[in-house]
């Protein structure tokens, strides 16, 4: 069965999703924290280290509605082997605290027509699931190749974010052997990024590292780059996956502060893009 069309405007949930501690500081290390020096990022990493309370990373909000899996809207019975990640983005409308329950719900909001594959759009919403407050927004997309062609519309192209000058920030940050194999442990158990065979099946030469790690990985650099590591500073950060990263590649986050937010981007070891057009939204 080809993708379902039909899906465009189908929500699902409301599912709770709850986390621990132990969630936040896994998390942490999962993309990265601690990893250059142990003791530098321990109010992500500990929960006992006196004068540093702990606090969860801001990027973990995609992780609340990705692990709400019954709040995921069906948009067809595709090969997931040729699935990809495309975009991503978060607005948090409060601080995630450190411990929790939410009820997350999504809903497809466009399915467009790239000619070699199509592009599906979807929104999240994480409440509170207490007090009923709002805490994050989020939108993401994939792209499933071979899934074009049906005539749809193509969607338009925004303009580039990235400023033409050289950036304001740059970080080489190394990732590990095996950092997919630790950032699954926060939920997303995709084999592409751990099975061999499942990742041959999709054209990859060996496991690919997580999209939303590379993503949370650039997100707690522009933390502690613009926000001095204090999570309720970042409230939103969006951008586009353009290629795959392998784990134990070194990346490179560059940023640039502009009117609007910190507009980024993460290269590659070979200087392209593999996370690009990216915004992030800092309070003062």
């Amino acid at each position: 069965m080809p993708i379902d069309l039909n899906s465009i405007g189908r929500e699902a949930g409301p599912t709770e999703v709850s986390w621990t501690s132990r969630d936040a500081m896994l998390y942490a290390i999962g993309v990265g924290a601690g990893q250059d020096d142990a003791l530098a990022e321990l109010g992500f990493t500990t929960e006992n280290t006196e004068g540093i309370p702990l606090s969860m990373l801001p990027t973990y909000a995609v992780v609340i509605v990705q692990n709400a899996v019954a709040a995921r809207p069906a948009f067809g019975e595709i090969d997931r082997t040729k699935l990809v990640h495309a975009e991503q983005g978060f607005v948090l409308h409060r601080p995630l605290p450190v411990e929790g329950r939410a009820r997350v719900t999504g809903k497809v909001v466009a399915i467009h027509d790239k000619g070699s594959g199509a592009l599906v759009a979807m929104q999240s919403e994480a409440v509170d699931a207490i007090t009923g407050e709002l805490l994050a927004t989020t939108s993401s997309s994939v792209f499933i190749r071979g899934e074009g062609g049906f005539g749809g519309e193509r969607g338009g192209s925004a303009p580039s974010r990235i400023p033409q000058r050289a950036p304001d920030f740059e970080r080489v940050v190394a990732t590990r052997a095996d950092q997919a194999l630790l950032y699954r442990l926060s939920g997303d158990r995709n084999p592409l990024h751990s099975d061999p065979a499942f990742a041959a099946r999709g054209g990859f030469t060996r496991p690919i590292l997580h999209g939303m790690c590379t993503y949370g990985i650039t997100g707690r650099i522009l933390l502690n780059a613009f926000c001095d590591a204090n999570p309720a500073r970042l409230r939103s950060m969006q951008g586009r996956f353009t290629r795959p990263v392998l784990p134990g590649d070194t990346l490179k986050v560059q940023a640039w502060k502009e009117a609007d937010g910190i507009r980024f981007r993460t290269l590659a070891e070979d200087g392209q893009p593999v996370i690009d057009q990216g915004l992030a939204g800092v309070a003062s």
